[in-house]
């Protein structure tokens, strides 16, 4: 089973200079990408100089992570593709169990490992954690995270299990299934294609998987902060065109409008903190999801899975009922 681990990088140069020698060091079983999306800085150099034996890919124009990948993947043979943030620190035989799962379950398709913080190496990080889920409304949230409370790492989530989604920190995916659902979607540009891309493999009947014997570590946030309107502009409007491609049709439209009316309330919440950036940028989410709204609708499958989600709204889970942490809202033993 060939293994092609792949590194988006774009002006990264810094990033791979620190996390780049665990990858090389810690992956001999697997070949080692970087795809460059038009860097300006050093690091192809970089990358040419210290670390030869690792591959480069260069696409022509920045074209986010989705298209990013999209375009650097067809160049790659390989039976399994690892795509990694640049931010991420990996460790030793990280690639040998979830290499076992692939070629042990034939209807696994994706795979995320444990995903810890490389500034709190004892705490899940946000981007993945241990394995994601959704909400009816579409509202992603994982275990060891839940919005903005991390829990720390005390092995309760050392299993290997099914999830909804893998994080696209440290995404594992049959090269052939990537081929299959024509990839991620490159409207998205970034932030929450992965998710897409996972739902479509759901609503096909694959299954995704959370590995919690492969641990990594990562920065989050390197290339754009939590706290940036852009990272909110982008989170509330590719929420909404992954919606409108994948919901079941027998509640589209009332959970899409469910969904419509609270971003509205988040806005306004937002007007209050003063984050009066943020409040815009969902007013811009919603006018360019509206553009955006026949085109994606066009990309329904024919079939959807009815239950896709974990909770009805971990909303209201989280913010009236006051649960913070996963193992406190489910059975984590399921």
């Amino acid at each position: 089973m060939k293994i092609a681990v792949v590194i988006l990088n774009w002006n990264g140069v810094k990033l791979l200079e620190q996390f780049l020698p665990s990858v090389v060091q810690f992956s001999p079983e697997a070949t080692v990408y970087v795809a460059d999306n038009a860097s300006t800085d050093d690091s192809i150099a970089f990358v040419n100089e210290h670390f030869p034996t690792v591959k480069i890919i260069k696409n022509e124009t920045n074209l986010g992570f989705a298209g990013g990948y999209n375009e650097a993947l067809k160049h790659i043979d390989a039976d399994i593709y690892a795509l990694v943030n640049s931010d991420i620190e990996v460790t030793e035989n990280w690639l040998k169990s979830i290499a076992e799962t692939f070629e042990n379950e034939p209807k696994t398709a994706i795979i995320q490992p444990k995903i810890l913080d490389y500034k709190n190496k004892n705490y899940f990080e946000y981007a993945g954690a241990a394995g994601g889920f959704i909400d009816k409304y579409g509202y992603p949230f994982c275990r060891g995270r839940v919005f903005e409370t991390l829990e720390k790492d005390n092995g309760q989530y050392d299993d290997n299990c099914e999830i909804f989604w893998a994080s696209g920190a440290c995404f594992f995916i049959r090269s052939r299934v990537y081929r299959e659902l024509k990839g991620f979607d490159a409207d998205f540009f970034a932030h929450q294609e992965e998710i897409d891309l996972c739902w479509r493999a759901f609503n096909k009947g694959y299954k995704i998987k959370y590995n919690s014997q492969s641990v990594v570590y990562h920065v989050g946030g390197a290339t754009l902060q939590q706290g940036n309107p852009k990272k909110t502009f982008l989170n509330f409007r590719n929420s909404l065109l992954m919606l409108t491609k994948n919901l079941p049709k027998e509640n589209f439209y009332t959970i899409l409008f469910n969904r419509l009316i609270l971003d509205g309330i988040a806005g306004i919440q937002f007007l209050f903190q003063g984050k009066f950036k943020h409040f815009i940028a969902i007013l811009k989410a919603h006018y360019s999801f509206y553009q955006l709204f026949t085109a994606n609708y066009k990309k329904r499958a024919p079939f959807q899975v009815k239950k896709y989600y974990k909770t009805k709204s971990i909303v209201y889970l989280y913010f009236i009922k006051k649960n913070k942490v996963f193992s406190t809202i489910f059975d984590i033993t399921k």
